[in-house]
């Protein structure tokens, strides 16, 4: 697993560490978090792993060649929106702003851009209705 470095949060600004870190560490899985993707003492770590392919979701970084070129079979994201709309952060939140009736998932072959790279599947995406209705607890503020 990799994930982002343990960073302030909350009120008191103290440093807790991603959901995911938790979620992995209970499960006895070992966790990377590397301060800079781009320094290359962290490669190595990552190439000890030897995977064979890695699945990114809402990592908030633009992975670099080096990082992607790691598994044998290369990287992908799994990304939630039907891109390329919504590329970037939030891509959930931004289509509930703006009252989409339609969002989904694309995953693809990552590369060295924001969200972009080969589509993973012959349509690149799945969709579904995301009509909220009337008493639906307000998904972003």
């Amino acid at each position: 697993m990799v994930t982002q470095p343990d960073r302030p949060a909350g009120r008191g600004q103290r440093v807790a560490p991603p959901p995911v870190k938790e979620r992995a560490v209970a499960a006895g899985i070992p966790v990377l978090q590397p301060e800079r993707l781009r320094d290359p003492r962290w490669l190595d770590p990552l190439r000890g792993v030897r995977a064979d392919v890695a699945v990114v979701v809402a990592f908030g970084q633009i992975l670099p060649r080096a990082v992607l070129d790691v598994p044998a079979r290369g990287s992908i994201n799994v990304h939630a929106s039907l891109l390329p709309k919504y590329r970037g952060a939030a891509p959930i939140a931004w289509a509930l702003i703006r009252g989409e009736a339609e969002t989904g998932v694309t995953t693809f072959q990552m590369d060295e851009g924001m969200d972009t790279g080969r589509s993973s599947s012959p349509s690149g995406r799945r969709s579904g209705r995301a009509k909220p209705r009337a008493s639906s607890p307000t998904a972003c503020l």
